[in-house]
């Protein structure tokens, strides 16, 4: 387990609608917002990275049915060059979104030192894709694609990658945590909102692990949609909604899942200070993760 964090700043929107004609989604503000409420300072990272930010396209690209899409590959590409290097360098990349589509990138540069499993943390199991009827004449947002991308099913362009193939994480190395369609038939392990409701935190924490021990999991990737908060605790994301978690929750569930040793990086996504103008959700997004996170914080982190 590395000792170190690196955060990696990954300002963009690309997998998200537009809330209204010609205005970009504000996802892409939550780094900076992060920053600014005190997140580098609590974490005292080895090193912050901040990427840049890409163009977004509100009309259809060439070849792709998925909107942005030539451009998120392109910056799921640098994206995943970055976590690898942090990775290489023996630190836990913090990857700071920006919407649910960085996953794609977070996950190629794990796959570089081989398997990886995926601790995929959201309010939505975002597994829409052309095989489960969600295809059609509009375009696809990749935000609510990510975890069928990320396990092979979606076009080429964002599910077969150099070096890896496709895809980036097999079904049976997936747990899905916290989605509200209790209705859904998804081929992963997954604890729904109710049912997390029902056995208690801890109780998933355990049951997780058990899960990663089964199967022989030693490198997991954790995703975190803050949208698998309760939309009473934090409106200001993407797509809120009911019932979810609390900040104390969701901070004692990724305290639990990096103390396995197994984590080795995690994404924060879907935060946007444009419905947050107040800035009042960053401090708590901050707290919740600096107390998950503060054991890998050490001082010498600065050397």
């Amino acid at each position: 387990m590395a000792t170190a964090v690196e955060l990696i700043a990954a300002p963009w929107n690309l997998g998200l609608r537009p809330p209204e004609p010609g205005h970009e989604p504000g996802a892409w503000r939550a780094p900076e917002a992060l920053l600014a409420a005190g997140l580098e300072d609590r974490l005292r990272p080895a090193r912050l990275v901040e990427l840049d930010r890409p163009p977004y396209d509100f009309d259809a690209q060439p070849a792709t049915r998925v909107r942005n899409g030539v451009t998120l590959r392109e910056h799921t590409l640098r994206l995943a060059g970055t976590v690898r290097e942090a990775l290489a360098a023996s630190r836990f990349p913090v990857v700071l979104g920006g919407d649910c589509s960085v996953l794609l990138g977070c996950l190629l540069g794990a796959r570089h030192d081989g398997r990886c499993g995926l601790v995929h943390v959201d309010g939505h199991n975002d597994f829409r894709h052309p095989g489960d009827g969600g295809s059609g004449p509009a375009l696809g947002n990749a935000a609510g694609m990510d975890l069928a991308l990320a396990t092979g099913r979606g076009e080429l362009l964002l599910t077969h990658w150099p070096r890896v193939g496709r895809p980036l994480v097999a079904d049976e190395d997936v747990v899905q945590i916290g989605d509200r369609d209790e209705d859904a038939d998804l081929p992963f392990t997954r604890f729904t909102a109710r049912q997390i409701e029902r056995v208690g935190i801890a109780d998933l924490g355990e049951q997780v692990r058990a899960h990663l021990d089964r199967h022989g999991l030693d490198r997991v990737w954790l995703h975190v949609d803050l949208d698998v908060l309760d939309e009473r605790v934090l409106p200001a994301v993407d797509t809120p909604g009911r019932p979810g978690m609390d900040f104390a929750q969701l901070a004692e569930l990724l305290s639990s899942l990096v103390g396995t040793g197994r984590v080795i990086g995690l994404d924060i996504t879907v935060y946007d200070p444009e419905r947050d103008p107040d800035g009042a959700h960053a401090a708590p997004i901050v707290d919740c993760l600096t107390s998950a996170l503060t054991p890998l914080a050490t001082v010498e982190a600065h050397a």
